[in-house]
């Protein structure tokens, strides 16, 4: 096992998805990357989630994550939009498959509770703490990105926990 891990965090979704890219050594924590893959509304939908497939490969490939981390779907009053991201979090789960990732999903809630401390808090709390946590000068944007960092810094609390190797 390597001294530092780094963690993929992803927030799904069809026309963005956020991905952060964090390392984790010495119980510290620091930004490599992150940002979002975009897919035109435009496009027919095989293609755009051949998009997402291709650019989250690119990543991976790239920076060699040691584990993932995924925002589970949460309940959505607009059931044609749920549908369509839990297309896209398929295709992202396929990818992470296929590069043999260790593979964890967090809620939203968990996010906030990690993040903040409190399961309610709001996009700009969630910034503000991401941006807290990894040191940043100014708050990750967009806020898909930013949501993607604060998956990975789960991530991170929750493999460090003493309750993970049980």
């Amino acid at each position: 096992m390597p001294k530092h891990k780094i963690i993929l965090g992803i927030d799904p979704g069809l026309a963005t998805t956020g991905f952060g890219i964090i390392k984790c050594e010495n119980n510290e924590t620091s930004l490599i990357d992150y940002g979002i893959i975009s897919t035109p509304a435009k496009k027919p939908l095989l293609s755009r989630l051949q998009t997402i497939h291709e650019k989250l490969t690119k990543i991976i490939k790239k920076y060699k994550p040691n584990v993932c981390a995924c925002e589970e779907l949460f309940f959505c009053k607009n059931v044609k939009t749920a549908l369509l991201v839990g297309q896209a979090r398929g295709v992202i789960l396929l990818t992470i498959n296929e590069h043999k990732l260790p593979f964890h999903e967090f809620t939203p809630l968990q996010v906030k509770q990690s993040i903040t401390g409190y399961g309610h808090a709001d996009k700009k709390q969630i910034q503000q703490m991401t941006k807290i946590l990894l040191h940043l000068k100014k708050e990750p944007q967009p806020d898909d990105a930013a949501d993607a960092l604060a998956i990975a810094l789960t991530c991170y609390q929750f493999i460090n926990s003493p309750l993970y190797e049980i």
